[in-house]
């Protein structure tokens, strides 16, 4: 079954619909690459991705230890190399400052948050800095 249908509509922007939902996405070609920057550009949401992706394992994981993670935040910074243009790094930092963690379940989130599907999907020569604040 179809995921995702995406339209080039010009300029340089794209249109995804998440066939399941109907929700949208636009996606614009950054400044730096001949684009407007005034929405997510593919790269941006592959970074996105990432921490969504992150966050979301944290959360399953989280609910089936018998604790929230509600309210944990993620700072992403993508970091572009060229020749050829490509994403050289995800940086990424989580925020647990407003939640009391045990150790025992900082490690377990620490832990699942690298092996997320995205995260396990990028290629391994993609640097993946990510660190957590508690």
């Amino acid at each position: 079954m179809e995921t995702v249908r995406t339209i080039y509509r010009g300029d340089l922007r794209t249109e995804a619909t998440h066939v399941q939902s109907g929700n949208t996405i636009v996606t614009d070609a950054p400044v730096d690459n001949r684009g407007r920057g005034e929405f997510f550009s593919p790269t941006d949401m592959v970074a996105a991705a990432l921490a969504s992706c992150s966050l979301t394992i944290m959360g399953i994981t989280a609910m089936e230890k018998g604790f929230s993670i509600d309210g944990v935040r993620a700072s992403t910074t993508k970091i572009m190399a060229s020749d050829p243009r490509r994403i050289a790094e995800i940086v990424i930092e989580f925020d647990f400052s407003s939640l009391s963690l045990s150790p025992e379940e900082r490690d377990i989130l620490e832990e699942v948050s690298r092996t997320c599907p995205v995260c396990l999907s990028l290629h391994p020569d993609l640097k993946k800095s990510i660190s957590f604040r508690y």
